[in-house]
């Protein structure tokens, strides 16, 4: 295998005389610069804080360069533990993955009593600076004399809640279960923080960027505006993360030149903006931050007008790798109906899904639908005794099978039970609620914690599709490639999705300049085919953008016109990039 010169550290270059400051004592002058310059003797600092962010790292940095400071937590005006977990609950559940996107708002946290009490306690100070962090700072005093905004990526919030230095909002639960902290941190915490934070853009004065341990970097809240207006102008990819899992493969380790002491490499998230981050290049230093920020501030030039309207401001399509060269099957799984999702779990939209084989091994296929003339009954009943008396479960004598080759194209609209088998190298689009996969079997493995998978099978089972069967599959979902347009150098395919799904996909082989729009609503893109292209502006609006082998790259409905061609080793050669983007 040729190795890939995969960037794994894309950024959008910021311009400009901007100020960056790295390391507290920078940081906390910059601070204390902007407090000393008003004209009162009491000075109150709000840092208003995103879950996962680690406040005592904070105020140790900032107390030594402020100077004296009195200090209050937002968490002093919560609610209690107990009142809190009884408040959430509703939309926790008890069930280890699943719950229901909250309604709930940070304001609900707060206790009316201790918060007249300490707004009280800080109106009775008369002089010096009072520092408000935590979750919910900004609400706590909204006459501040500046604000500033500590982000954090959920993909981080994920890594430090395996190291058990996360709880849950308001509580003091890091040594739980990390998929039950997971679970509470994407139905609430999340939902919560991101609420408040599409209400704060325009008041920011500074953001903090803690991704990194004891590294902080900070940037003025007009900087960081300024760095999302240049992302909304141009193509530009987010920062893939690579995580172990226990059917994962080698072919990563080996293209991407990852971690060779890991296990194996399962998954890629190079285009999941909910959780990955996105990087500003200001000044030779790069400040991290949640890619979400881009929709929750400009969701109508990110995703078009009709895409908004529709989904609001989320980020509608995924794009992921999955791994299972010399590696395992995916789980067998199925996806919930629409109706089903928003019913339990108070989603809008469904986890349709394709997968688009970006590269195969030996023997490769995938499990799609169910044989021809299979009895309900008898699957789930097998699929209980597989989970209840722990015993196999005889996929192939249930499930279709098909082999599979390099840029075949597997729709799989919810429903339709399915799932990859080894030596396959999947590139996954899909819709976004990325967690409700009902797991039906795991061929008998444990997890990379040494515990049991959770099986859905109660979810999965209501799920199931049962008129998909073999014939129907072959028919509907196996590589319904068609011709659209041609020209010189270049011709166009519609590769899928089912007419069922939402997400329309188009491939692209060309060795010469193709043109593109957006069409007014997000494309997403990634090179199937090829070493190397260029993304650039026919009017020169934004500066070429290369993306590299196996790369997704996003191009935001503002941009409306853009062109690829080959690039670098692939000039004279043909390529391909395969683009989703909604159906209208």
């Amino acid at each position: 295998m040729m190795k890939s010169n995969f960037n794994k550290t894309p950024f959008v270059p910021i311009t400009g005389n901007q100020n960056c400051y790295v390391g507290w004592k920078q940081i906390g002058t910059e601070i204390k610069s902007v407090l000393d310059n008003v004209p009162r003797k009491k000075k109150v600092l709000a840092v208003e804080c995103y879950h996962g962010v680690d406040e005592l790292e904070i105020l140790n940095g900032l107390e030594k360069h402020l100077g004296p400071v009195r200090i209050i937590r937002s968490s002093e005006a919560f609610k209690t533990e107990a009142e809190i977990s009884k408040m959430v609950f509703a939309d926790v559940t008890d069930d280890r993955i699943f719950g229901r996107i909250t309604e709930l708002g940070l304001h609900s946290y707060f206790d009316r009593g201790k918060t007249e009490k300490l707004r009280r306690d800080i109106d009775r100070i008369s002089n010096g600076t009072v520092l408000v962090i935590g979750i919910g700072a900004s609400l706590l005093v909204e006459n501040h004399d500046g604000l500033v905004y500590a982000d954090m990526a959920r993909w981080e919030i994920q890594t430090r809640m395996r190291r058990k230095e996360v709880d849950n909002i308001g509580l003091a639960n890091r040594e739980t279960d990390f998929m039950r902290l997971y679970k509470q941190g994407y139905f609430v915490d999340w939902r919560i923080c991101d609420s408040l934070k599409a209400d704060l853009f325009d008041k920011i004065d500074f953001v903090l960027d803690t991704h990194t341990k004891n590294q902080p970097k900070m940037v003025s809240g007009e900087t960081m505006i300024e760095g999302m207006e240049a992302a909304l102008k141009r193509p530009f990819s987010v920062v893939p993360f690579f995580d172990p899992g226990p059917w994962g493969g080698q072919w990563m380790k080996e293209v991407f030149d990852l971690d060779k002491d890991k296990p194996n490499y399962a998954w890629c998230f190079n285009c999941v903006p909910e959780e990955n981050s996105l990087l500003l290049k200001i000044n030779d230093i790069l400040i991290e931050m949640p890619s979400i920020n881009l929709v929750l501030y400009a969701p109508e030039k990110v995703l078009g007008k009709k895409v908004y309207e529709r989904f609001g401001a989320e980020f509608p399509i995924r794009f992921d790798l999955l791994d299972t060269m010399q590696g395992g099957n995916l789980s067998f799984q199925v996806h919930p109906s629409t109706s089903y999702i928003k019913e339990h779990f108070n989603m809008d939209y469904t986890q349709d899904e394709s997968y688009y084989m970006l590269d195969v091994g030996e023997n490769a296929l995938v499990y799609l639908g169910v044989k021809e003339g299979v009895a309900p009954q008898e699957l789930i009943g097998d699929l209980k005794r597989a989970q209840e008396e722990n015993q196999t479960f005889d996929a192939d004598k249930y499930v279709a099978t098909f082999p599979v080759k390099k840029h075949d194209h597997i729709s799989i609209p919810a429903g339709t039970v399915h799932c990859s088998g080894k030596n396959s190298m999947v590139l996954e689009i899909s819709a976004t609620p990325y967690i409700f996969t009902f797991k039906l079997w795991d061929w008998g493995r444990l997890g990379m914690d040494g515990k049991p998978r959770p099986i859905n099978l109660a979810h999965g089972e209501k799920n199931i599709e049962w008129n998909r069967t073999t014939q129907w599959v072959k028919g509907n979902l196996i590589d319904q490639v068609e011709p659209i347009e041609e020209g010189e150098g270049w011709r166009e395919e519609r590769t899928g999705l089912h007419k069922s799904q939402f997400i329309e996909t188009r491939r692209h082989w060309f060795s010469a300049k193709v043109k593109h729009s957006t069409g007014g609503t997000v494309n997403v893109l990634s090179l199937v085919e090829g070493r190397e292209v260029l993304v650039e502006s026919p009017d020169h609006l934004f500066e070429p953008f290369a993306v590299h082998y196996a790369e997704t790259f996003i191009v935001p409905a503002s941009v409306e016109e853009y062109t690829i061609r080959p690039y670098g080793e692939s000039q004279g050669l043909e390529v391909a990039t395969l683009k989703a983007y909604v159906r209208s």
